[in-house]
């Protein structure tokens, strides 16, 4: 196997990881928090990357797209988090908190991952491995929160823009959900998530990445 493939599967292993297995659970604790115990009864609520790990999703279309695109282009997926939304207290505005919960959580987790990159800079330890793995950490979850927030059912920008059009159109939205991951493949496969949508949205997430981190700077100088 080629070294630098092996030095890439290792520097973002830990943060793919971390950032499936918080975004899937954070959907599942918040879903819980406003009324439906499903995907908690189903142990989904869980820090175990395992419960969360789609064997095609998670490995086997990722390490395709790798060596399809010479690394240039990967993509993944996590089981989903199974939500009831009629079991939710109010089914259309919990319903977009719960979408809301996973990007969430991987804009904290890039936060955190951009904590970890500062204190290495402190701690003036200059191994590589672990400033690349931190770099890997806030680019990982910048990519999962902007793709995951794309406006189309079943992703989670698909549910909140459900919840904020009038009710005749989020039903005509909701139609769309059954097909939405197959217009999303394909709309993956033309460019336009990848060229029009991930980079503008990825920009104004590290932004905010970077408002949060201002205290902590303010704090250090």
């Amino acid at each position: 196997m080629d070294s630098s493939l092996i030095q890439t599967f290792a520097v973002y292993a830990l943060p793919v990881l971390f950032a499936i297995t918080l975004h899937e659970a954070a959907h599942g604790y918040v879903a819980k928090h406003f009324g439906d115990n499903t995907a908690y009864l189903l142990g989904r609520v869980s820090l175990n990357p395992v419960r969360h790990i789609d064997p095609i999703g998670t490995v086997a279309v990722p390490l395709l797209l790798y060596f399809l695109t010479a690394g240039q282009f990967v993509f993944g997926f996590a089981k989903p988090v199974p939500v009831a939304f009629d079991r939710l207290r109010n089914p259309r505005w919990h319903g977009m908190w719960v979408a809301l919960a996973g990007p969430a959580s991987n804009i904290v987790q890039a936060f955190a991952w951009a904590l970890v990159a500062i204190g290495l800079a402190l701690a003036h330890i200059q191994e590589p491995f672990w400033s690349e793995m931190a770099r890997a950490g806030v680019l990982v979850n910048t990519v999962v929160a902007a793709f995951n927030l794309f406006p189309i059912p079943p992703l989670d920008g698909g549910r909140v823009l459900t919840a904020l059009l009038p009710q005749r159109l989020a039903g005509v939205m909701a139609r769309i959900e059954p097909y939405g991951i197959f217009v999303v493949l394909a709309l993956v496969a033309a460019g336009v998530i990848t060229k029009i949508w991930m980079r503008p949205v990825m920009n104004g997430l590290l932004s905010i990445v970077e408002l949060m981190l201002r205290p902590v700077m303010w704090l250090l100088q």
